[in-house]
């Protein structure tokens, strides 16, 4: 047991401290055999060491009062993650297990978790890469009915995993939050929580705050005129009413993004007319990552014989390694002029023609003048296809305003629908939908014109505030659910840091963002995306400032990752001397003062070590 000591507290709440002892006003070590008669300064306490010609080095000591606690006591931090999609749900299952002491809240608007796949239900909704990839890498799904998966099918794996992994007891659900604010003096952020069933209104408070809402979140009509004096169906694709049956009725579908390319074929046969309104050319890819034929409008049904396959772990195991491997060799298709982007140039367009052969002439109107990559590939299947269909008419000239029976485009023509499905997208600034304010600044405001982050994790005057899957975040190539791990393991390592060494506060510097600011703004030129373009990834500007990647591949971003680079971040301390470590406590462990426990934790057999990780997992000897 640790000896006894006296305790003296000066204010409830406060660590016990050791009473302080008397302690000479000068301690004497020894010099070196020279004097030089140099002084010293200590930058932070001003504390002067005088080297004296006798012989000895006589100097002021400093003491302060020691914090009464093992080094390993328990400690509690407060975490709030906004979002309860697949980047919510992964925090709910790592978080936990990886921050000892943490106490977790996950906030969401919607009745149940999964995100995107909870609020979408449009016709042909799913998933357009694989689905054996777009799933956790520590919760493998091997049956799944089709090889792209329906949204329905999905929805319920994330809810699987944050049933099997207990996330529900972490969660907030129609709990939105509103607004956040920061407390300097406390360290601490107060939400706004709006809770949509009771209508009350709340202020909890935290010590750190991830925010995992998505991309996408944020849907939003289109502001064209007369948009309001519609008065026909009209809704975005993403709040798409289930109600509603689009069987012999004219509908306009505004939009050829991810979502309007597979609303457009899943309704064409439908519908008695669909008038398709298309902006801008995009790439029609046959697959996202290259993995094969890609999609079909029909239905990829896996062979049942190859389902029962999987039932063999080796077996899945082999299947899912080649098969993810394909969406990290893709990487060099993002440089401009190089020859893995020509020939996807040259294989799309073979594609697109071959689909557009019972109307040719559309070609021309559909191929871009930027390089595939420029903007999100979208496999599309039926989608061309659909474009050659009698009912179908294919507009590119913009739209001017709405009538109370319809669309009319800039050269007067007034085309009369019964339905209007918008799918125009979300917001792509990455802005917040709400505000966070800390130091006088909104975040809104801050990341206006362009959101800028110290490797999409965090922004300066913002402390203890940290995002998944935030601005430049993301390696292209490589897969989601890997992307949002990997950014939650490096979290995880921070929050134990701040929760174990008395930190009260924390943001990255201003100079390491400014470089790695630098970083992605020297490197994005060098590719495709930096053409001219409109997409999410450039908020919608073409041109504009990437914001919507990581400046390099996925395995670079993993490899980053690995080893954070604490002296990239500012601290403050809880602690009132500011001493940086008197979170070391009284000097013990938890069980040295117990006397019981294993001390040599250690200690393994020989088969056992593998010296690559030898003496560095954070968890060994830990006293639960």
């Amino acid at each position: 047991m640790a000896p006894s000591l006296e305790h003296s507290i000066s204010h409830e709440g406060e660590l016990p401290v050791l009473a302080k002892e008397k302690a000479p006003d000068l301690v004497e070590v020894n010099s070196s055999p020279e004097p030089s008669g140099q002084e010293v300064k200590n930058g932070r306490n001003g504390h002067v060491l005088a080297e004296e010609a006798g012989g000895s080095v006589q100097r002021p000591v400093r003491t302060f009062e020691l914090e009464d606690h093992p080094i390993d006591a328990p400690s509690k931090i407060r975490v709030a993650v906004i979002g309860a999609g697949l980047a919510g749900i992964t925090a709910g299952v790592l978080l936990p297990i990886k921050v000892p002491g943490i106490e977790l809240q996950v906030f969401d608007k919607n009745a149940d978790v999964g995100g995107t796949w909870y609020e979408n239900i449009y016709p042909g909704v799913r998933c357009d890469i694989p689905a054996n990839v777009y799933q956790s890498t520590f919760e493998p799904k091997t049956n799944w009915t089709e090889e792209y998966a329906q949204g329905s099918e999905i929805l319920e794996y994330w809810k699987h995993v944050a049933q099997k992994y207990n996330v529900y007891q972490y969660l907030k659900l129609r709990h939105k939050v509103a607004g956040a604010k920061w407390d300097e003096d406390t360290g601490r952020w107060t939400l706004r929580v709006e809770n949509q069933a009771t209508g009350e209104i709340y202020a909890p408070e935290f010590d750190v705050v991830i925010t995992a809402i998505g991309r996408f979140n944020a849907w939003k009509l289109p502001d064209y005129p007369g948009i309001k004096d519609y008065q026909g169906h009209l809704r975005h694709s993403s709040a798409w009413d289930p109600k509603f049956d689009p069987t012999g009725k004219t509908v306009a579908v505004i939009g050829n993004g991810a979502s309007g390319i597979q609303v457009v074929p899943n309704i064409q046969p439908l519908v008695k007319h669909l008038d398709h309104y298309a902006r801008s050319p995009t790439w029609i890819a046959g697959s996202f990552g290259g993995e094969g034929p890609g999609r079909r409008l029909e239905p990829n049904y896996y062979p049942k014989e190859l389902l029962d396959s999987f039932e063999d772990p080796e077996t899945y195991y082999k299947f899912r390694k080649e098969l993810e491997s394909t969406f990290y060799r893709r990487f060099g298709t993002l440089f401009k002029g190089s020859e893995t982007n020509k020939g996807l140039r040259e294989d799309f367009i073979k594609l697109m023609a071959e689909r557009l052969k019972q109307k040719p002439e559309l070609l021309e109107h559909i191929i871009p003048d930027f390089s595939p990559n420029c903007r999100r590939l979208t496999p599309g299947p039926g989608y061309l296809e659909a474009l050659t269909e009698e009912n179908i008419s294919f507009i590119r000239t913009p739209i001017s305003h709405f009538t109370k029976d319809g669309i009319v485009t800039s050269d007067s023509v007034e085309r009369k629908v019964e339905a209007v499905i918008c799918s125009t997208g979300a917001n792509v600034d990455m802005r917040p939908p709400f505000p966070i304010i800390a130091n006088g600044k909104d975040l809104r405001d801050a990341w206006s014109p362009d959101p800028l982050t110290y490797l999409g994790f965090s922004t300066p005057s913002f402390p203890n505030l940290l995002h998944v899957q935030g601005p430049n975040a993301a390696g292209h190539s490589g897969t989601v659910p890997n992307q949002v791990e990997t950014q939650l393991v490096y979290i995880a390592k921070l929050l134990r840091k701040v929760s174990t060494q008395g930190i009260k506060s924390f943001s990255p510097s201003q100079a390491a963002t400014d470089d790695f600011v630098a970083y992605s703004d020297s490197f994005f030129p060098k590719t495709v995306f930096s053409e001219n373009c409109s997409s999410w990834a450039n908020g919608g500007r073409p041109g504009g400032r990437i914001h919507g990647h990581w400046p390099g591949s996925a395995s670079h971003v993993n490899f980053v990752r690995k080893d954070p680079r604490w002296e990239d971040w500012e601290w403050k301390y809880k602690s009132k001397t500011w001493n940086r470590f008197a979170w070391l406590g009284n000097g013990w462990t938890r069980k040295e003062e117990r006397g019981e426990g294993d001390l040599t934790p250690y200690l393994k057999k020989p088969g056992d070590i593998d010296l690559r990780s030898y003496h560095e997992s954070w968890y060994e000897g830990l006293d639960r």
